[in-house]
Protein backbone atom coordinates (compact mmCIF):
# COMPACT_ATOMS: atom_id res chain seq x y z
CA UNK A 1 0.00 0.00 0.00
CA UNK A 2 2.62 2.40 0.87
CA UNK A 3 4.04 2.36 -2.88
CA UNK A 4 0.58 2.78 -4.02
CA UNK A 5 0.44 5.90 -2.20
CA UNK A 6 3.67 7.00 -2.73
CA UNK A 7 3.30 7.43 -6.66
CA UNK A 8 -0.16 9.24 -5.85
CA UNK A 9 -0.45 13.09 -6.58
CA UNK A 10 -0.67 15.25 -3.76
CA UNK A 11 -4.51 16.03 -4.51
CA UNK A 12 -5.06 12.21 -5.25
CA UNK A 13 -3.17 11.52 -1.32
CA UNK A 14 -5.48 13.90 0.38
CA UNK A 15 -8.61 12.48 -1.47
CA UNK A 16 -6.91 9.20 -0.16
CA UNK A 17 -6.12 9.97 3.18
CA UNK A 18 -10.06 12.23 3.25
CA UNK A 19 -12.05 8.53 2.49
CA UNK A 20 -9.81 6.33 4.10
CA UNK A 21 -9.11 7.85 7.63
CA UNK A 22 -10.82 4.99 9.75
CA UNK A 23 -8.77 2.28 8.15
CA UNK A 24 -5.81 4.24 7.29
CA UNK A 25 -2.71 1.76 7.59
CA UNK A 26 -0.28 2.73 10.76
CA UNK A 27 2.81 2.95 8.05
CA UNK A 28 0.46 5.51 6.62
CA UNK A 29 -0.53 7.68 9.37
CA UNK A 30 1.98 10.20 10.06
CA UNK A 31 2.47 11.13 6.61
CA UNK A 32 -1.21 11.69 6.15
CA UNK A 33 -1.52 14.09 9.20
CA UNK A 34 1.04 15.93 7.76
CA UNK A 35 -0.53 16.26 4.45
CA UNK A 36 -3.83 16.48 5.56
CA UNK A 37 -2.32 19.65 7.69
CA UNK A 38 -0.37 21.08 4.86
CA UNK A 39 -3.44 20.91 2.92
CA UNK A 40 -5.54 23.14 5.75
CA UNK A 41 -7.49 20.18 6.37
CA UNK A 42 -7.02 20.93 10.31
CA UNK A 43 -9.75 19.18 11.62
CA UNK A 44 -9.39 15.81 9.96
CA UNK A 45 -5.28 15.82 10.57
CA UNK A 46 -5.87 16.56 14.09
CA UNK A 47 -8.47 13.42 14.18
CA UNK A 48 -6.43 11.14 12.63
CA UNK A 49 -2.83 12.25 14.58
CA UNK A 50 -5.36 11.49 18.03
CA UNK A 51 -6.88 8.57 16.92
CA UNK A 52 -3.33 7.19 15.64
CA UNK A 53 -2.41 8.19 18.89
CA UNK A 54 0.15 11.09 18.26
CA UNK A 55 -0.79 13.31 21.08
CA UNK A 56 1.36 15.53 20.61
CA UNK A 57 1.80 16.25 17.08
CA UNK A 58 -1.99 16.94 17.44
CA UNK A 59 -1.73 19.40 20.16
CA UNK A 60 0.81 21.15 18.34
CA UNK A 61 -1.39 21.51 15.25
CA UNK A 62 -4.25 22.95 17.20
CA UNK A 63 -1.81 25.23 19.13
CA UNK A 64 -0.64 26.63 15.38
CA UNK A 65 -4.13 27.09 14.18
CA UNK A 66 -4.66 28.65 17.71
CA UNK A 67 -7.11 26.47 18.92
CA UNK A 68 -6.42 26.19 22.31
CA UNK A 69 -9.35 25.09 23.60
CA UNK A 70 -9.77 21.74 21.17
CA UNK A 71 -5.86 21.50 21.95
CA UNK A 72 -6.57 21.08 25.87
CA UNK A 73 -9.34 19.12 25.53
CA UNK A 74 -7.28 16.36 23.76
CA UNK A 75 -4.84 16.66 26.56
CA UNK A 76 -7.05 16.18 29.15
CA UNK A 77 -8.47 13.23 26.95
CA UNK A 78 -5.24 11.82 27.47
CA UNK A 79 -4.87 12.38 31.06
CA UNK A 80 -2.62 15.05 30.59
CA UNK A 81 -4.25 17.19 33.49
CA UNK A 82 -0.98 19.82 34.21
CA UNK A 83 -0.71 20.16 29.77
CA UNK A 84 -4.59 20.36 29.95
CA UNK A 85 -4.41 23.46 31.90
CA UNK A 86 -1.44 25.02 30.62
CA UNK A 87 -2.98 25.11 27.29
CA UNK A 88 -5.92 26.68 28.43
CA UNK A 89 -3.74 29.88 29.93
CA UNK A 90 -1.70 29.73 26.84
CA UNK A 91 -5.07 29.85 25.22
CA UNK A 92 -6.60 32.33 27.27
CA UNK A 93 -3.92 34.70 26.67
CA UNK A 94 -3.60 33.90 23.04
CA UNK A 95 -7.52 35.15 23.06
CA UNK A 96 -7.62 37.92 24.50
CA UNK A 97 -4.30 39.82 22.42
CA UNK A 98 -6.52 38.02 19.27
CA UNK A 99 -9.20 39.98 21.10
CA UNK A 100 -11.25 36.59 20.95
CA UNK A 101 -13.32 37.15 23.84
CA UNK A 102 -15.63 34.58 23.51
CA UNK A 103 -13.08 31.78 23.12
CA UNK A 104 -11.13 33.53 25.99
CA UNK A 105 -14.35 33.63 28.32
CA UNK A 106 -14.27 29.40 27.35
CA UNK A 107 -10.84 29.36 28.87
CA UNK A 108 -11.36 31.38 31.56
CA UNK A 109 -14.31 28.98 32.55
CA UNK A 110 -12.32 25.61 32.02
CA UNK A 111 -9.65 27.26 34.50
CA UNK A 112 -12.14 28.18 36.98
CA UNK A 113 -11.31 31.66 37.20
CA UNK A 114 -13.60 33.40 39.83
CA UNK A 115 -16.64 35.04 38.49
CA UNK A 116 -15.76 38.21 38.50
CA UNK A 117 -12.60 38.07 36.03
CA UNK A 118 -15.03 36.30 33.55
CA UNK A 119 -17.20 38.75 33.96
CA UNK A 120 -14.63 41.23 32.79
CA UNK A 121 -13.71 39.62 29.89
CA UNK A 122 -17.19 39.32 28.81
CA UNK A 123 -17.78 43.01 29.10
CA UNK A 124 -14.42 43.22 27.69
CA UNK A 125 -15.50 41.57 24.19
CA UNK A 126 -18.67 43.83 24.17
CA UNK A 127 -16.32 46.99 24.30
CA UNK A 128 -14.22 45.65 20.99
CA UNK A 129 -17.42 44.64 19.46
CA UNK A 130 -19.06 47.69 20.06
CA UNK A 131 -16.16 50.24 19.39
CA UNK A 132 -16.87 50.28 15.39
CA UNK A 133 -20.66 50.86 15.66
CA UNK A 134 -22.69 53.69 15.35
CA UNK A 135 -24.79 54.61 18.05
CA UNK A 136 -27.08 56.23 16.10
CA UNK A 137 -27.85 52.95 13.88
CA UNK A 138 -27.63 50.83 17.02
CA UNK A 139 -30.31 53.20 18.21
CA UNK A 140 -32.81 52.77 14.55
CA UNK A 141 -31.97 49.19 14.83
CA UNK A 142 -33.79 49.12 18.55
CA UNK A 143 -36.63 50.96 17.71
CA UNK A 144 -36.86 48.37 14.94
CA UNK A 145 -36.85 45.51 16.71
CA UNK A 146 -39.26 47.35 19.30
CA UNK A 147 -41.58 48.32 16.28
CA UNK A 148 -41.59 44.40 15.16
CA UNK A 149 -42.37 43.03 18.67
CA UNK A 150 -45.29 45.97 18.61
CA UNK A 151 -46.79 44.84 15.67
CA UNK A 152 -46.59 41.04 16.77
CA UNK A 153 -48.60 42.11 19.47
CA UNK A 154 -51.23 43.62 17.23
CA UNK A 155 -54.93 41.61 18.43
CA UNK A 156 -53.40 39.70 21.66
CA UNK A 157 -55.00 40.26 24.25
CA UNK A 158 -53.20 37.89 26.88
CA UNK A 159 -51.77 38.74 30.25
CA UNK A 160 -47.96 38.34 28.86
CA UNK A 161 -49.12 40.46 25.36
CA UNK A 162 -50.53 43.33 27.72
CA UNK A 163 -47.40 43.35 29.97
CA UNK A 164 -44.63 43.15 26.75
CA UNK A 165 -46.64 46.34 25.52
CA UNK A 166 -46.88 48.10 29.02
CA UNK A 167 -42.86 47.58 29.13
CA UNK A 168 -42.25 48.53 25.20
CA UNK A 169 -44.48 52.15 25.86
CA UNK A 170 -42.32 52.60 29.48
CA UNK A 171 -38.83 52.13 26.89
CA UNK A 172 -40.41 54.52 24.28
CA UNK A 173 -40.89 57.01 26.83
CA UNK A 174 -37.69 56.65 27.92
CA UNK A 175 -35.90 56.67 24.98
CA UNK A 176 -37.73 60.07 23.81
Amino acid sequence: MKEEFERMTFDQKVSYLLANRNDLPDELALEGVELLAQKGEIEYAVVLARDKGMIDRAIQILKDAGDYLWAAMIAKNATRDGESENLYREGLQYYIEMEMFGHAISAATALGLPPNEVDALFRRGIESESSGMDLADTRDMIDCALESLDIALIGKDDEVSRQVLSALNEEREKMA
